[in-house]
């Protein structure tokens, strides 16, 4: 098994400030991880788009970092267990004024039953 850091460029500034595949499709997330080897922006597994998860499965970049204010945990889908990080190029978390889940002008009404009701 390859050393997760070797996932892990430092240089790559994220891709925008929300999940790629939510602003291109006009849905919304819950929670936005950041790929550290490309600074891909994908929403989490709570989302409806689980995003992060499938750009892994896509590409093989198997390191994430939360990409939420004040979290700066590192996530490695191959060991499913957090890891050591280093710094990485801002910015480190997506804006403080953008709502989570966000953006607060697609997340529906009862998006709290949407949620629940795929989880069945």
């Amino acid at each position: 098994m390859s050393d997760p850091s070797s996932f892990i460029n430092a240089e790559i500034p994220p891709s925008g400030t929300g999940c790629v595949e939510c602003d291109e499709s006009g849905s919304w997330w819950v929670h936005l991880r950041r790929c550290t080897a490309c600074g891909h922006i994908g929403c989490c597994d709570d989302s409806l788009g689980r995003h992060a998860t499938a750009h892994w499965h896509g590409t093989g970049h198997r390191v994430i970092r939360s990409f939420e204010p004040g979290e700066d945990w590192f996530w490695d889908y191959e060991t499913e267990s957090g890891i050591d990080g280093q710094s990485l190029a801002p910015p480190q978390a997506h804006p403080l004024d953008q709502t989570a889940p966000g953006p607060a002008s697609r997340v529906p009404g009862d998006w709290q039953r949407i949620l629940m009701r795929r989880a069945r």
